[in-house]
């Protein structure tokens, strides 16, 4: 009982930082539905090349993933001020499990962005997504569990760099093809074959492939297969490398 009271009392704390800041949930949420008012009208046009009827259907679940991926890989700036401020060396001396110390803050990042998704969901239902709604839900589970392993290893690497200057070049250089070869916006389908075949060693480009099809339904395919078991294999790594930096810069 003591890893789920240690869990929750840090959890607590992050979110009541978190709510002292409420410009930071709607700045992060501001960009995907940027993209869903923005960008998915672009691509109605062109829905039946892409592969659906409804270019919302397509484009949401890659948005969710995006929202997963952007909220939670920067979640380190905040852990290098309370880093510089003393918070984890005074955490440090505690006898709370390291464990605990980085799952309370993923609880809360899981939390922001589940708010902002449940909200990315209902402006694309209202803008005439549709899909089936087991699948959606299995879709959107997805995602969290993603963002979970993600800001699990943005702290590892925030504790790592120890610099925002550092955290902020390394964080750019890895979202940036993430967001061009896991084909977030458009379909790798689209893509050269050499694209492709470098996007397939992606395996974000195989959960966005999965969610896409549990959106529309198709849930016992190999697609939505792929899909949990990369998305399983990240968050275990994530837990896995955010604990053994925690116990290493806290021993």
């Amino acid at each position: 009982m003591t890893f789920f009271r240690d869990t929750s009392i840090v959890f607590r704390r992050q979110l009541r930082l978190s709510l002292r800041e409420p410009a930071w949930v709607a700045i992060g949420l501001l960009q995907p539905v940027l993209y869903l008012v923005l960008f998915a009208p672009l691509l109605k046009p062109i829905a039946a090349q892409l592969g659906t009827t409804n270019a919302y259907t397509l484009f949401v679940p890659g948005l969710l993933v995006q929202l997963a991926i952007f909220g939670a890989l920067f979640v380190g700036f905040g852990l290098i001020g309370e880093y510089r401020d003393g918070v984890i060396e005074a955490e440090r001396v505690t006898p709370a499990s390291r464990t605990a110390l980085l799952l309370g803050r993923v609880l809360r990042d899981v939390l922001q962005v589940a708010v902002q998704g449940a909200i990315l969901l209902g402006l694309g239902l209202l803008f005439g997504m549709t899909g089936s709604g087991f699948g959606i839900i299995l879709g959107y589970v997805l995602a969290l569990i993603l963002t979970g392993a993600i800001a699990a290893a943005g702290y590892a690497l925030a504790l790592t760099v120890k610099t925002e200057d550092s955290l902020a070049a390394v964080a750019n250089g890895v979202s940036l093809p993430l967001l061009l070869l896991s084909g977030i916006l458009l379909p790798m389908t689209l893509a050269p074959q050499w694209l492709q075949t470098l996007s397939d060693v992606i395996p974000v480009k195989h959960i966005v492939q999965g969610i896409r099809d549990l959106f529309v339904g198709s849930v016992w395919t190999a697609g939505t297969l792929w899909a949990v078991i990369w998305t399983i294999v990240l968050v275990v790594a994530g837990i896995w490398i955010g604990t053994r930096t925690f116990r290493r810069q806290n021993a």
